[in-house]
């Protein structure tokens, strides 16, 4: 091919993941990009559903239509203690990415200037004058690129930042008997035997007989699907559950680490998602931190100021939460065990709205406070003297 070929546009999206699509459809809504030839570039179709994605939130948002289901109360529990915990001010909502992929492409695919192809990125080649980006059919250039698709090496090839893994395998199951409280979601349920590590199940009940049951740990090693699905044969066992069939599953890995994504930014491509360190590094929360960031980056786009060769890399800043996130992955990259007693020591007492609104980023120091002071201190004594004596060397 040619480079008379080579098709040009002015934004390119490697990767059609959650933070591409939502920062995708919030130009459209903008109204600022009509002018602006954009291209969405991903190897999968995104016409299967192939993930669930949570989030709390006080107030209705522009993804009220495709929550499928809303919980105003939770269960926390371990070995020791169980306790309801009522939301409010928030809830905690659902949504199928299946309908999430539908409701925005309803909108872009409409666009004349917006194009989605199902092409695998091969190559992305930043040049002084515009980014070169290869594809396994075809070749295209960009002005500014924005890349979502996630490079493991990156981060798992340094160790001054820990890499945890948030990893799963969930089935959504339909029962003979009523068992589940539809108006109840389980946060997280430490009674499964932890085995060295930080493991609990998660519990989202649909109806009374329909739920995705889902195990999950926070550690370095992934298990293998077998390993996931017999402890969830036995907490469905210890549900009362015997008769079941299984609608769907779901498995992933979501990385937890503060390594710095944003400094992998240049003058012409800026990481986002996962790749750009969207996803919240103590939670592996990834929902309500890229409804954040992209309405962030749509602002900063629009900014003619601020979109110049010069202002890719300071779109991304640290910040104090950064820092707390960095002492528990430290914490349970030294002791992946201690995630139990942690988050216990957490939800025991802790007011769950407060905890909420400090997942979000959104307290003040004196509430950062009131949340910290619930957890065990001496691992984050141990933690901070680390932090700051060896990683930070």
């Amino acid at each position: 091919m040619n480079s008379s070929q080579i098709k040009h546009f002015d934004y390119i999206f490697t990767g059609a993941g959650l933070a591409s699509l939502m920062t995708a459809y919030k130009m459209v809504l903008s109204g600022k990009f009509s002018d602006k030839s954009i291209l969405l570039l991903d190897k999968d179709s995104k016409k299967t559903n192939d993930r669930t994605w949570c989030f709390w939130e006080k107030e209705e948002s522009i993804w009220n239509s495709i929550i499928s289901k809303k919980w105003d109360s939770a269960l926390f529990a371990s070995e020791n203690f169980k306790r309801d915990l009522d939301l409010k001010p928030y809830s905690y909502n659902k949504i199928s990415g299946l309908d999430f992929y539908d409701f925005v492409f309803e909108t872009i695919s409409n666009q004349p200037n917006i194009t989605f192809l199902n092409e695998k990125v091969t190559d992305i080649n930043e040049l002084e004058t515009h980014v070169f980006v290869g594809t396994e059919e075809n070749r295209y250039t960009s002005s500014y690129l924005f890349n979502s698709i996630y490079t493991k090496a990156f981060a798992e090839s340094q160790t001054k930042y820990p890499v945890l893994q948030q990893h799963f395998l969930g089935w959504f199951v339909k029962t003979e008997k009523e068992v589940f409280n539809s108006e109840k979601a389980t946060f997280m349920d430490f009674s499964v035997e932890q085995k060295g590590n930080t493991r609990f199940m998660y519990v989202l009940p649909i109806s009374k007989t329909e739920a995705l049951v889902e195990y999950t740990l926070f550690s370095e090693k992934l298990l293998s699907k077998e390993e996931y699905e017999d402890e969830i044969q036995i907490y469905l066992k210890k549900l009362g559950v015997s008769q079941y069939q299984i609608l769907e599953k779901e498995q992933g890995s979501i990385p937890m680490t503060c390594y710095p994504f944003w400094k992998k930014n240049t003058k012409r491509v800026l990481n986002i998602g996962t790749a750009g360190g969207w996803t919240k590094a103590s939670t592996g929360y990834t929902f309500k931190i890229s409804d954040k960031k992209s309405s962030q980056l749509v602002e900063f786009i629009i900014d003619k100021r601020a979109l110049t060769p010069l202002s890719m890399t300071a779109f991304y800043k640290k910040n104090r939460f950064w820092f707390y996130d960095l002492l528990l992955l430290d914490i349970l990259h030294q002791n992946n065990e201690l995630g139990c007693s942690i988050f216990s020591s957490l939800f025991k007492k802790g007011n769950p709205a407060l905890i909420f609104k400090f997942l979000d980023e959104e307290t003040s120091l004196i509430e950062d406070f009131k949340v910290i002071l619930k957890c065990p201190k001496i691992p984050f004594i141990k933690s901070l003297f680390r932090v700051i004596f060896f990683r930070n060397k």
